[in-house]
């Protein structure tokens, strides 16, 4: 039986290691991406901000040994859910079980002046780019800005502002430098309560300027201004940009996707199709996007589907919950124990923030690196 799995993102990734690790060289594991390699999304951070270099970050998909996973590096030109068929450069791949982690593009060019005035910093390329232009910021007025929702990873827009305070303060730039971020939420964080209080204290602490309830439509070049949807602007020096999130194209033109995502099962992540899945950031599951809970819905695939290949039925659902990690600045952290259950309230408890949490996210990116391709790492070099 074969598995092809689309998309070497977290919630790939974890799947097909999962697999790997129950039933080795008898897996038949085909995972297709179009990169050369993994980045975790708070690596982009440790780039921008000179903690870690892009090389150290990138984990090469080619280094991978994991027994019975075939790596292809292509591009995937057409999907057809009905005869789980797969259109790639390197040729078509049939499936006996098809799982879609392709997780969210983003789009920057959408939003008018972002790519002329601005940098986004949720691909890779562009968070390179961003660490390029905080490295000869030489201080000024400084805008992160939310261009629509959803968007990946809610806490890092409130990471980056904290990060970037520190940052200018280290290069004694505060005195001539202001931070200010504007979101299309009412709080930081909205499922916890206590999570958002806490970033907003420490945005009142630092002078931050906190502008809820408003996303950012477009930046004036000439003016050099962001404009927001509230009707007010903000004067900008260096603007770093959440970009528009959409569906990979490919999976829009398969048909396969419901108001601009993928529809599944949340409590199995199946769609429509048969023995076809959807996981992550691609999916209208109902959490957020981030990497965490794609892994938590690849636990539950990777069952159904060793269940499968074992003849056995199984039970086993998707339970909502993820743990984030949240950046103070300073080397202090704090983590959210968060739970998305359809029907109910999102809940999340905060822990710290702490100094004492650093070794425990090393510790979780460390442990996946290892998992998925067998190397030992630390996300830092600082």
């Amino acid at each position: 039986m074969r598995i092809v799995i689309l998309g070497a993102g977290f919630g790939g990734l974890d799947v097909a290691s999962r697999l790997s690790a129950e039933f080795g060289a008898a897996a038949e594991v085909v995972l297709i991406d179009q990169a050369e390699g993994f980045v975790f999304g708070f690596s982009k951070l440790d780039v921008m901000f000179g903690r870690a270099t892009a090389e150290h970050v990138l984990h090469r998909y080619a280094d991978m040994a994991n027994p019975g996973i075939t790596f292809v590096q292509s591009t995937i030109s057409a999907i057809d859910p009905v005869a789980k068929r797969v259109s790639t450069g390197e040729g078509p791949f049939d499936a006996d079980i098809l799982v879609i982690a392709l997780g969210a593009d983003v789009n920057p060019r959408v939003t008018p002046g972002l790519v002329e005035g601005g940098h986004e910093f949720y691909s890779v390329a562009g968070a390179n780019a961003a660490a390029e232009a905080i490295g000869n910021f030489a201080g000024g007025r400084v805008v992160i800005g939310v261009t629509s929702t959803p968007f990946k990873c809610p806490p890092a827009p409130s990471e980056t502002a904290l990060l970037m305070h520190e940052f200018l303060r280290t290069r004694g730039l505060l005195d001539v430098s202001h931070v200010a971020l504007a979101m299309p939420f009412s709080a930081p964080i909205p499922p916890s309560p206590d999570a958002s209080a806490a970033v907003l204290a420490a945005f009142a602490d630092r002078g931050i300027a906190w502008h809820p309830s408003a996303a950012v439509r477009g930046l004036d070049t000439g003016r050099r201004v962001a404009q927001l949807s509230d009707g007010t602007e903000l004067p900008y020096d260096l603007f770093l940009g959440v970009p528009v999130h959409e569906a990979p194209r490919v999976v829009v033109e398969a048909g396969m996707t419901v108001d601009g995502w993928i529809p599944v099962d949340p409590l199995t992540l199946r769609t429509r199709y048969p023995d076809v899945y959807a996981i992550g950031d691609v999916t209208s599951v109902g959490t957020p996007k981030a990497g965490v809970f794609a892994e938590g819905q690849a636990a539950v695939v990777a069952s159904s589907i060793a269940a499968r290949l074992r003849g056995l039925t199984d039970d086993a659902s998707y339970d909502g919950r993820g743990i984030c990690y949240i950046e103070f600045g300073d080397d202090t952290l704090a983590k959210v124990d968060v739970t998305f259950l359809s029907g109910r309230v999102p809940t999340g408890v905060l822990v710290g923030p702490s100094r004492q949490l650093v070794a425990d996210k090393n510790a979780f990116g460390a442990q996946r690196a290892a998992r998925w391709f067998g190397t030992q790492w630390q996300p830092t070099t600082q």
